[in-house]
Protein backbone atom coordinates (compact mmCIF):
# COMPACT_ATOMS: atom_id res chain seq x y z
CA UNK A 1 0.00 0.00 0.00
CA UNK A 2 1.69 3.54 -1.12
CA UNK A 3 2.42 5.75 1.41
CA UNK A 4 0.40 8.50 1.89
CA UNK A 5 3.95 10.73 2.38
CA UNK A 6 7.26 10.53 0.68
CA UNK A 7 10.90 11.21 3.13
CA UNK A 8 14.01 11.75 1.10
CA UNK A 9 17.15 12.30 2.64
CA UNK A 10 19.75 14.77 1.10
CA UNK A 11 23.63 15.65 1.88
CA UNK A 12 24.42 17.68 4.96
CA UNK A 13 21.29 16.35 7.24
CA UNK A 14 18.88 17.40 4.95
CA UNK A 15 15.35 15.89 5.01
CA UNK A 16 12.58 16.24 2.68
CA UNK A 17 8.91 15.49 3.30
CA UNK A 18 6.20 15.24 1.02
CA UNK A 19 2.66 14.99 0.83
CA UNK A 20 1.71 12.59 -1.68
CA UNK A 21 -1.94 12.64 -2.14
CA UNK A 22 -2.18 15.19 -5.19
CA UNK A 23 -5.86 13.26 -6.05
CA UNK A 24 -7.32 14.80 -2.75
CA UNK A 25 -5.69 17.90 -2.63
CA UNK A 26 -3.41 16.43 0.04
CA UNK A 27 -6.10 16.18 2.42
CA UNK A 28 -5.48 14.66 5.87
CA UNK A 29 -7.17 11.82 7.55
CA UNK A 30 -5.71 9.25 10.34
CA UNK A 31 -3.66 7.99 8.35
CA UNK A 32 -1.74 10.98 6.82
CA UNK A 33 -1.39 11.95 10.35
CA UNK A 34 -0.07 8.42 11.99
CA UNK A 35 2.62 8.59 8.94
CA UNK A 36 3.59 12.53 9.66
CA UNK A 37 3.46 12.05 13.41
CA UNK A 38 6.02 8.66 13.20
CA UNK A 39 7.87 10.23 10.42
CA UNK A 40 8.29 13.35 12.54
CA UNK A 41 9.39 11.36 15.65
CA UNK A 42 12.04 9.08 13.79
CA UNK A 43 13.80 11.78 12.22
CA UNK A 44 14.42 13.38 15.30
CA UNK A 45 17.60 10.60 16.23
CA UNK A 46 19.03 11.15 12.73
CA UNK A 47 20.67 14.92 14.02
CA UNK A 48 18.70 16.45 11.37
CA UNK A 49 19.90 19.59 10.14
CA UNK A 50 16.54 21.36 8.17
CA UNK A 51 13.36 19.64 7.57
CA UNK A 52 11.23 20.89 4.26
CA UNK A 53 7.80 20.42 4.04
CA UNK A 54 6.45 20.10 0.50
CA UNK A 55 3.43 18.97 -1.11
CA UNK A 56 2.69 16.92 -4.70
CA UNK A 57 -0.11 18.45 -7.05
CA UNK A 58 -2.10 21.86 -7.05
CA UNK A 59 -2.83 21.77 -3.01
CA UNK A 60 -0.29 22.02 -0.46
CA UNK A 61 -3.06 20.59 1.74
CA UNK A 62 -6.57 20.78 1.48
CA UNK A 63 -7.41 20.04 5.38
CA UNK A 64 -9.36 17.35 6.40
CA UNK A 65 -10.00 14.58 3.86
CA UNK A 66 -13.69 13.93 3.02
CA UNK A 67 -14.32 10.49 3.39
CA UNK A 68 -12.48 10.95 6.99
CA UNK A 69 -15.14 13.26 7.88
CA UNK A 70 -17.79 11.01 6.43
CA UNK A 71 -16.01 8.09 8.75
CA UNK A 72 -16.36 10.47 11.94
CA UNK A 73 -20.00 11.84 11.91
CA UNK A 74 -20.46 8.55 13.13
CA UNK A 75 -17.74 8.74 16.10
CA UNK A 76 -18.69 8.91 19.57
CA UNK A 77 -17.27 12.22 22.00
CA UNK A 78 -15.02 10.36 22.71
CA UNK A 79 -13.80 8.55 19.59
CA UNK A 80 -13.54 12.16 18.19
CA UNK A 81 -11.57 13.78 20.95
CA UNK A 82 -8.74 10.42 20.84
CA UNK A 83 -9.03 11.25 16.64
CA UNK A 84 -8.23 15.14 17.59
CA UNK A 85 -5.81 14.17 20.37
CA UNK A 86 -3.67 12.54 16.98
CA UNK A 87 -3.67 15.45 15.04
CA UNK A 88 -2.34 18.10 17.94
CA UNK A 89 0.25 15.85 18.96
CA UNK A 90 1.46 15.43 14.93
CA UNK A 91 1.53 19.65 14.66
CA UNK A 92 3.19 19.56 18.27
CA UNK A 93 5.90 17.23 17.37
CA UNK A 94 5.96 19.76 13.52
CA UNK A 95 6.14 22.82 15.70
CA UNK A 96 8.94 21.54 17.98
CA UNK A 97 10.78 19.46 16.02
CA UNK A 98 14.50 20.46 16.96
CA UNK A 99 15.57 21.29 13.39
CA UNK A 100 14.62 24.20 11.47
CA UNK A 101 11.58 23.15 9.30
CA UNK A 102 10.52 25.09 6.00
CA UNK A 103 6.99 24.95 4.37
CA UNK A 104 7.35 25.17 0.87
CA UNK A 105 3.69 26.29 0.15
CA UNK A 106 2.54 25.95 -3.26
CA UNK A 107 -1.38 26.08 -3.78
CA UNK A 108 -3.96 25.96 -1.75
CA UNK A 109 -3.58 25.31 2.12
CA UNK A 110 -7.01 25.19 3.83
CA UNK A 111 -7.66 24.34 7.80
CA UNK A 112 -5.43 22.27 8.46
CA UNK A 113 -2.60 23.25 5.58
CA UNK A 114 -2.35 26.37 7.37
CA UNK A 115 -1.83 24.78 11.18
CA UNK A 116 1.15 22.92 9.22
CA UNK A 117 2.80 26.04 7.66
CA UNK A 118 2.14 28.00 10.66
CA UNK A 119 4.09 25.80 12.25
CA UNK A 120 7.33 25.61 10.23
CA UNK A 121 10.18 27.79 11.33
CA UNK A 122 10.03 29.55 7.71
CA UNK A 123 7.33 29.42 5.60
CA UNK A 124 7.74 30.48 1.89
CA UNK A 125 4.41 30.55 -0.37
CA UNK A 126 4.03 30.42 -4.49
CA UNK A 127 1.69 33.48 -5.43
CA UNK A 128 -0.82 30.81 -6.89
CA UNK A 129 -1.31 29.67 -3.28
CA UNK A 130 -4.65 30.83 -0.76
CA UNK A 131 -5.04 30.30 2.40
CA UNK A 132 -8.39 30.08 4.56
CA UNK A 133 -9.28 28.56 7.94
CA UNK A 134 -12.54 27.40 6.77
CA UNK A 135 -14.00 25.53 9.78
CA UNK A 136 -16.76 27.29 11.00
CA UNK A 137 -18.76 26.78 7.13
CA UNK A 138 -18.89 23.09 8.42
CA UNK A 139 -20.11 23.85 12.37
CA UNK A 140 -16.97 23.41 13.35
CA UNK A 141 -14.02 25.54 14.85
CA UNK A 142 -9.78 25.07 13.85
CA UNK A 143 -9.61 23.68 17.45
CA UNK A 144 -6.04 21.73 17.28
CA UNK A 145 -4.84 24.33 15.08
CA UNK A 146 -5.56 27.01 17.09
CA UNK A 147 -2.40 27.17 19.14
CA UNK A 148 -0.15 27.72 16.41
CA UNK A 149 -1.92 29.77 14.15
CA UNK A 150 -2.33 32.17 16.62
CA UNK A 151 1.26 31.91 17.71
CA UNK A 152 1.56 33.01 14.29
CA UNK A 153 -0.92 35.70 13.16
CA UNK A 154 -1.88 36.54 16.99
CA UNK A 155 -5.32 36.90 18.43
CA UNK A 156 -7.27 39.77 16.90
CA UNK A 157 -6.70 38.87 13.42
CA UNK A 158 -7.57 35.21 14.76
CA UNK A 159 -10.84 36.44 15.47
CA UNK A 160 -11.46 37.73 12.43
CA UNK A 161 -10.43 34.67 9.87
CA UNK A 162 -11.58 31.85 12.23
CA UNK A 163 -15.04 33.29 12.32
CA UNK A 164 -15.13 34.54 8.55
CA UNK A 165 -13.98 31.90 6.74
CA UNK A 166 -12.86 33.98 4.16
CA UNK A 167 -10.20 32.96 1.46
CA UNK A 168 -7.27 35.31 1.25
CA UNK A 169 -3.74 35.03 -0.94
CA UNK A 170 -0.28 34.27 -0.26
CA UNK A 171 0.35 38.26 0.09
CA UNK A 172 -2.44 38.83 2.52
CA UNK A 173 -0.38 35.42 4.45
CA UNK A 174 2.60 37.36 4.30
CA UNK A 175 1.20 40.34 6.32
CA UNK A 176 -0.77 38.11 8.50
CA UNK A 177 2.53 36.31 9.32
CA UNK A 178 1.57 32.91 8.14
CA UNK A 179 4.41 32.93 5.16
CA UNK A 180 7.51 34.72 5.25
CA UNK A 181 7.95 35.39 1.54
CA UNK A 182 5.77 35.12 -1.94
CA UNK A 183 7.14 34.10 -4.71
CA UNK A 184 6.67 33.26 -8.47
CA UNK A 185 5.67 29.69 -8.86
CA UNK A 186 8.73 28.88 -10.53
CA UNK A 187 10.86 30.33 -8.25
CA UNK A 188 9.80 28.19 -5.17
CA UNK A 189 11.99 25.66 -5.62
CA UNK A 190 14.88 27.43 -5.77
CA UNK A 191 14.30 29.83 -3.21
CA UNK A 192 14.22 26.85 -0.58
CA UNK A 193 17.00 25.22 -1.75
CA UNK A 194 19.15 29.51 -1.33
CA UNK A 195 17.47 29.00 2.48
CA UNK A 196 18.92 25.65 2.83
CA UNK A 197 22.35 26.80 1.17
CA UNK A 198 22.44 29.72 3.91
CA UNK A 199 20.93 27.78 6.79
CA UNK A 200 23.95 24.96 6.35
CA UNK A 201 26.34 28.11 6.82
CA UNK A 202 25.45 28.19 10.51
CA UNK A 203 26.50 26.05 13.68
CA UNK A 204 23.98 23.21 14.30
CA UNK A 205 24.21 23.75 17.96
CA UNK A 206 23.62 26.98 17.77
CA UNK A 207 20.51 26.89 15.54
CA UNK A 208 18.73 24.24 17.90
CA UNK A 209 19.42 26.79 20.76
CA UNK A 210 18.13 29.76 18.97
CA UNK A 211 15.12 28.19 18.07
CA UNK A 212 14.40 26.67 21.54
CA UNK A 213 15.34 30.32 22.99
CA UNK A 214 12.60 31.86 21.07
CA UNK A 215 9.73 28.97 22.27
CA UNK A 216 11.26 29.37 25.71
CA UNK A 217 11.39 33.68 26.23
CA UNK A 218 8.49 34.51 24.03
CA UNK A 219 5.73 33.40 26.38
CA UNK A 220 7.60 34.71 29.22
CA UNK A 221 7.67 38.31 27.77
CA UNK A 222 3.97 38.60 26.46
CA UNK A 223 3.06 36.63 29.93
CA UNK A 224 2.17 40.11 32.02
CA UNK A 225 5.75 40.01 33.80
CA UNK A 226 7.29 42.08 31.49
CA UNK A 227 11.80 41.63 31.09
CA UNK A 228 11.96 41.15 34.95
CA UNK A 229 15.23 40.26 36.11
CA UNK A 230 14.90 36.56 36.22
CA UNK A 231 14.38 36.35 32.42
CA UNK A 232 17.55 38.77 32.47
CA UNK A 233 19.34 36.35 34.13
CA UNK A 234 18.53 33.21 32.47
CA UNK A 235 19.03 34.66 29.07
CA UNK A 236 22.44 35.89 30.17
CA UNK A 237 22.92 32.17 31.27
CA UNK A 238 22.12 31.00 27.37
CA UNK A 239 24.90 33.07 26.15
CA UNK A 240 27.48 32.43 28.48
CA UNK A 241 26.50 28.27 27.93
CA UNK A 242 26.97 29.18 24.08
CA UNK A 243 30.24 30.98 24.62
CA UNK A 244 31.40 28.16 26.31
CA UNK A 245 30.24 25.21 24.33
CA UNK A 246 32.92 23.59 21.51
CA UNK A 247 31.14 24.94 18.58
CA UNK A 248 30.78 28.39 19.87
CA UNK A 249 34.19 28.50 20.70
CA UNK A 250 34.98 27.30 17.69
CA UNK A 251 32.67 29.74 15.68
CA UNK A 252 34.24 32.63 17.16
CA UNK A 253 37.83 31.38 16.92
CA UNK A 254 37.34 31.07 13.27
CA UNK A 255 35.98 34.24 13.23
CA UNK A 256 39.17 36.12 14.88
CA UNK A 257 41.68 34.18 12.75
CA UNK A 258 39.53 34.91 9.29
CA UNK A 259 38.64 31.08 8.89
CA UNK A 260 36.03 28.83 7.84
CA UNK A 261 34.66 27.00 11.14
CA UNK A 262 34.52 23.31 11.03
CA UNK A 263 30.88 23.04 10.73
CA UNK A 264 30.43 25.14 6.91
CA UNK A 265 28.89 22.98 4.10
CA UNK A 266 31.16 24.19 1.22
Amino acid sequence: MARSIETTVESHGVHRITLARPDVHNAFDDTVIRELYDTLESLKSTSPRILVLQAQGKSFSGGADLNWMKKSASYSREENYRDAQALSSMLNALDSFPATTIAAVQGAALGGGVGLAACCDIAIASTSAVFALTEVRLGLVPGTISPFVIQAIGARQARRYFTSAERFDAVKAQQLGIVHEVVEPDALADRVDELINQLLQSSPDAQRSAKHLVKWVAPRVAGGNGIDQSLLDDTAAAIADARASDEGREGVSAFLYKRKPDWLVS
